[in-house]
Parts: structure tokens; sequence; C-alpha cells
């Protein structure tokens, strides 16, 4: 499964990770960020969430874009206790559009010796 983030450049973009529980035991899943753009992507709420019996539960997954390359990582979720499956996602990102952080006027003459 593929997370994507666009936005503008500078904006914060959260997404959320649906978790869902099909047994009759809590489930805790650690979430664990890998990869290149690990560092600029982050976990608001915590990387520990606990999902009740036949519920469900989210995890929001926050990313600021920096750069205009996109960013690339994994979300790994790992359970605790019972012997549930490990969960990854890739995390990409993409710029949509550039707004100017501000307009500054200059002026020079347009030749000099």
């Amino acid at each position: 499964n593929t997370i994507e983030f666009t936005g503008a450049l500078h904006a914060t973009v959260v997404k959320q990770v649906r978790l869902k529980n099909p047994s009759k035991k809590p489930l805790i899943y650690n979430a664990i960020l890998r990869g290149r753009d690990a560092d600029d992507f982050s976990l608001p709420k915590g990387n520990t969430v606990t999902i009740a019996p036949k519920r469900q539960a989210s995890m929001n997954v926050e990313f600021t874009i920096r750069f205009l390359r996109p960013a690339e990582a994994l979300l790994l979720l790992t359970s605790y206790g019972i012997d549930a499956a490990t969960l990854t996602f890739s995390l990409k990102s993409e710029v949509k559009h550039i707004e100017p952080a501000g307009v500054m006027k200059c002026k020079s003459p347009c030749y000099e010796l």
C-alpha cells in the first residue's frame, strides 16, 4: 500500500492510516519510520496504537513538504503480544504547486561598466 502526500511546497499534510482488529483480543502496534526521508515524516500522536477487539483505530502520519524532489519512506507496524501480521506502507510525496513566500522589488541599472 502507498500513502501519497501531495500539496504545496512548505505545506504540512496529515494522512490517517485506519487499522482494523478482527480478533477477539486487543492488538497493539508499534510504528517505525524507515528510509531515505524518514526524518521528514512524523507520528504526532505517538508511535504506539492500541486497537480494541472487533474495533478499528487510526494513526496520523504527518509530513511537511520541504523539497521539490519526491520524498520516500516506509511505515512499519509491528504487533506486540498476539501474532498479528506486520504491516508495511510506502510513504511518498509530490509537490503540486509552489506559492511564493513574498515579492521583492529591485531597481538597478541594466548595464554598468
